[in-house]
C-alpha cells in the first residue's frame, strides 16, 4: 500500500465518519424528543459580559432586550469592556446605567483579550464573586424576552456551561447573510440538539453562552486568546471533563455580514482559528478519547480535523509522485475526477440541508418563501467558498478585525 493510498483511505474514513455522524444527528433531531428543563426559581444572580469596539449604533438594542427580560432585572448586571473604542460606545452604555471598563491596547487585539481584561478587573475589585454565573454576548445581539428565564432553568438543572439557540436579525438581507444565518440555525437544530439527546458535549459558538463562577475561578478569569477563543474555551472545558449544555428554548438573534468581503474575512479568521485549536488541543482530544472513551472528544476531533490541509498535502504528493514516475498521471487524474464528483454530490447535499433546515425551522425564519427558495440555491455557493478560504488560512496570517453593524 503506497503512501498516497494511505492518505486516500484516511481522508475517506475520516470524511465518511463525519458525514455519517451528521446524518445520524439530523435523524435524531427530527424524530427524538428534545431535552427540556424543569421550572426553576429565578433567584440566581448573573453578570452579562460584553466586548464592544465602536458599537454605539447597536449596543442600545442589546441592553434594551436584556432589560425587557421576564427574569428579574435586579438580578442581572451588565458589564461592558469598551475595547479600543474611538466612538461614544462607553458613553451610551454608561447613560443606560451599566458598568463600563475602558481598554486601550493596540498590541493584544481581539475579543479574548478584551474579556480577559474585563474579568481581571472584576476579580481585582472583588465584584466577580457577586455573581453565580456569567453570560457572554456580542454588541449586535438581541434576545428573546424569555432568554434568561430559559437559560436559568438549564443552569439550575446542573449545567456549568451552556450555549443557546442562535438565530439572525438579518437572514433575509441577501445570500451572504442567509448563508451564515442558516449555518448557525442548522448547528442549533441538528447538532447541539442532537448532542444533548446523545448526552455528549455541545460547542460554545462565540456569543450567547454562559459559564458558572466555578468555571471562571478555575480559569482565573478568561485565559483564551486564540483567533477562535470560543472554540478554545470549549476544547479546554471538555478536556477538564465538563459537559457543555444546550438550551434550545433560549433564543438569541445576531447580525450577520452582508458583504462577501466581510464574510470572507470573518470566516478566514475562523478557519485559521480552527487550525490553531487543532494544533494545540487535537493531540489531547485524541488522547482523552482513547483513555476515557469520551465520545465528545471523538466528536470534536472530527469537527477540528483539517481536511483542507490533508487535501492539499494529498494533491501535492500526487503531483510529486507522478512527476518522479512512482504513479501514473492517469491515476492522479482519475483521483481528481473522483474529487470533482464529490463536489457535485456536496452541492446537492448542501442544497438539501438548507431546504431541510428551512422546512423544520420555518417558524423561526423571517423571510418570504420566494427568498427562501433563492437562499436554498445560493447556500452551496456560500459553503463551497469555505474551500478557498480554508486553503488561504493555511498560509495567511489572519487577524481579528471588527465588522460594522447597522443595527
Amino acid at each position: 500500500m503506497t503512501l498516497l493510498t494511505v492518505l486516500d483511505v484516511l481522508l475517506m474514513i475520516v470524511g465518511g465518519a463525519g458525514v455519517v455522524y451528521q446524518a445520524v444527528c439530523i435523524v435524531m433531531s427530527l424524530f427524538a424528543k428534545p431535552v427540556r428543563f424543569p421550572e426553576a426559581p429565578m433567584t440566581t444572580r448573573y453578570a452579562v459580559l460584553i466586548s464592544a469596539r465602536n458599537e454605539e449604533n447597536v449596543i442600545g438594542n442589546l441592553i434594551d432586550s436584556i432589560r425587557a427580560q421576564t427574569y428579574p432585572s435586579e438580578l442581572i448586571d451588565i458589564w461592558l469592556v469598551a475595547d479600543n473604542c474611538t466612538d461614544h460606545t462607553a458613553d451610551v452604555v454608561r447613560a443606560r446605567g451599566c458598568h463600563v471598563v475602558e481598554r486601550h491596547n493596540l498590541e493584544q487585539i481581539g475579543k479574548g483579550y478584551a474579556l480577559s481584561y474585563l474579568l481581571t478587573h472584576m476579580l481585582d475589585t472583588g465584584v466577580a464573586d457577586d455573581y453565580d454565573a456569567y453570560f457572554v454576548f456580542d454588541a449586535d445581539n438581541k434576545l428573546d424576552k424569555h432568554y434568561f428565564e430559559e437559560m436559568n432553568k438549564a443552569f439550575c438543572a446542573g449545567f456549568k456551561i451552556l450555549t443557546s439557540y442562535r438565530n439572525s436579525v438579518n437572514l433575509a438581507d441577501n445570500w451572504v447573510s442567509s448563508g451564515s444565518a442558516l449555518w448557525f440555525i442548522r448547528e442549533s437544530r441538528f447538532l447541539s440538539n442532537s448532542r444533548m439527546i446523545l448526552g455528549s458535549s455541545c460547542h460554545v459558538g462565540g456569543t450567547g453562552f454562559m459559564f458558572s463562577r466555578e468555571i471562571m475561578k478555575r480559569n482565573k478569569g478568561w485565559k483564551f486568546h486564540l483567533l477562535t477563543e470560543d472554540l478554545e474555551f470549549t476544547m479546554d472545558s471538555i478536556l477538564h471533563g465538563d459537559r457543555v449544555g444546550y438550551c434550545g428554548t433560549a433564543i438569541l438573534y445576531d447580525e450577520q455580514p452582508v458583504t462577501f468581503a466581510q464574510s470572507w474575512r470573518q470566516r478566514l479568521r475562523w478557519s485559521k482559528g480552527f487550525l490553531q485549536v487543532f494544533r494545540y488541543y487535537g493531540p489531547a482530544l485524541l488522547k482523552r478519547a482513547v483513555r476515557e472513551r469520551d465520545f465528545s472528544c471523538i466528536d470534536f476531533t472530527l469537527m477540528l480535523c483539517p481536511f483542507t490541509v490533508l487535501g492539499v498535502i494529498r494533491m501535492l504528493m500526487g503531483v510529486l509522485f507522478a512527476a518522479f514516475g512512482f504513479v501514473s498521471w492517469a491515476s492522479q487524474l482519475q483521483s481528481l475526477a473522483g474529487w470533482s464528483n464529490g463536489i457535485v454530490t456536496s452541492i446537492l447535499g448542501l442544497m438539501a440541508l438548507a431546504a431541510l433546515t428551512i422546512i423544520v425551522e420555518r417558524d423561526q425564519i423571517g423571510a418570504t418563501n420566494k427568498e427562501l427558495l433563492a437562499y436554498v440555491l445560493s447556500f452551496p455557493i456560500y459553503m463551497l467558498s469555505y474551500v478557498p478560504i480554508s486553503f488561504q488560512a493555511i498560509f495567511a496570517k489572519a487577524q481579528w478585525k471588527p465588522i460594522t453593524h447597522k443595527g
